[in-house]
């Protein structure tokens, strides 16, 4: 049996089933508990809360891991990656969804009429989402030829990439440089900001009057999960509070591997892969510094600059798997990224030199063997069919802020008793082996239930 004590059985067992940790506050009982405070946890939370089910989001720091350095930027057509084919009908999915979704979370007119104007034209502007083309740009020759060949292989997948000129560029953004090799435009790839997105989801989902059932927003972490005989049944928090649900949704990026109780077998191959980012002010004379997002290849390395409305910049795209101290890989910023970053940025838009720095950020992002999310139910636990009562949705990578509508809907599909073939290839049990009936222990008294399987 598992270990964590969290996940023993209680001598408090109620006839109702419910767990009474001493000093451990009161149970709660919800249709959907969601660990994972993200922008993917929050869109499976909203989601699911429009459906008309109460919700509980579950996270003691919401916010501030992958999703709070994110830049934002949804990009089907720019990222897609050779041997990645397979992810490119999902993104182009969840890019479809984004209008709908963000229009879904705009401020209401009573919530506007109850500020003042200046908070009222904060609130307007929602999530920042804004659908201006992404230009794409080589820095010298040998990068317009690989954006070339990129292009080609966007173009056989049915991705509308248009070349430009440098003049034609330049007209577009006056500040690029002159001496860059080549630009593309692509009309399908727009941005959101992910910080103004996860306020304005958080917000929504404790306004009655904008989700469909209740939702609570708890600050706490999930220790593991709780079963009822072979099926999952809510979650057990580290204080030994237990939350009783019918769906169990695991959307805690990295720490998704570590809860306890998880079904036996089941392998969740997560791996963090760390990013540093920029954030500067653009001082008055120079604003706006773009209108569009840039994503540049400079001598082979990519590096994109992000306009936001607010006057500011945010500029990325290090990746680094180098193993970092324990304890200390959320905070670690690169100082050669961050030189790498502001040097290629230059090369592309030499006023970065003018920008005053505002912060430097660095997260681990959850990537998987083949890059691409683990989502679904899981399968293969006893005769193929789905463990019951649990959802994953972790491993989004580069890729978290685009799919987060498409894994809302997907998860909430599952709950409703529906399934899309199209996305079987994304079980998170694909990575597992050993999944067999008799891993489970059969919980047919008070006793037993509410803890881990064997």
């Amino acid at each position: 049996m598992l270990s964590h004590p969290a996940l023993s059985p209680s001598s408090s067992e109620t006839s109702a089933g419910s767990v009474s940790e001493p000093g451990s506050g009161t149970d709660i009982s919800v249709d959907v508990a969601v660990i994972g405070g993200g922008v993917v946890g929050h869109a499976i939370a909203w989601e699911a809360a429009l459906s008309g089910r109460s919700v509980v989001l579950i996270d003691d720091a919401p916010g501030t891991g992958a999703s709070w350095a994110a830049a934002g930027m949804l990009a089907p057509v720019s990222e897609l990656h050779y041997q990645e084919e397979d992810l490119l009908e999902l993104m182009l999915e969840a890019s479809a969804l984004w209008p709908a979704f963000a229009a879904g979370l705009a401020p209401s007119i009573d919530s506007r009429a109850n500020k003042d104007s200046d908070e009222a034209e904060a609130a307007g502007s929602g999530t920042g989402y804004v659908t201006t083309p992404t230009l794409v740009i080589g820095a010298d020759a040998a990068d317009r030829r690989a954006l070339e060949d990129l292009r080609l292989v966007q173009g056989t997948n049915g991705l509308t990439v248009e070349p430009l000129t440098v003049r034609e560029a330049r007209s577009i953004e006056p500040l690029l440089s002159p001496a860059v090799a080549g630009a593309y435009r692509i009309a399908a790839d727009h941005q959101v900001d992910p910080r103004r997105l996860l306020a304005r989801i958080a917000e929504a989902l404790v306004d009655p009057r904008r989700s469909g059932a209740t939702c609570q927003m708890l600050p706490a972490r999930a220790a593991g999960l709780r079963w009822d005989g072979d099926r999952v049944a809510g979650v057990v928090l580290d204080n030994g509070r237990a939350i009783h649900a019918g769906e169990t949704v695991l959307a805690n990026g990295l720490g998704a591997e570590k809860l306890d109780g998880l079904p036996p077998g089941l392998d969740l191959p997560l791996r963090p892969v760390y990013g540093d980012i920029i954030r500067l002010r653009v001082p008055a004379h120079l604003q706006p510094l773009l209108t569009s997002t840039v994503r540049g290849m400079v001598h082979g390395v990519p590096v994109y600059i992000v306009p936001r409305d607010d006057g500011t910049v945010v500029i990325g795209a290090t990746q680094r798997e180098a193993a970092v101290e324990a304890g200390a890989a959320e905070a670690a910023v690169s100082a050669g990224g961050i030189y790498q970053l502001l040097r290629d940025a230059q090369v592309l838009l030499p006023a970065v030199a003018e920008l005053e720095l505002l912060e430097c950020t660095a997260r681990g992002r959850p990537g998987t063997p083949d890059n691409a999310p683990l989502l679904g139910r899981v399968r293969g636990l006893r005769d193929d069919a789905d463990v019951l009562g649990l959802i994953v949705a972790t491993g989004f990578f580069r890729h978290g802020i685009l799919l987060a509508p498409a894994a809302a809907s997907i998860c909430v599909q599952l709950m409703d008793g529906r399934s899309d073939p199209r996305w079987t290839v994304f079980e998170p049990g694909r990575f597992s082996s050993g999944f067999s009936a008799g891993h489970v222990r059969r919980h047919s008294d008070p006793a037993t239930a509410g803890t881990s399987p064997q």
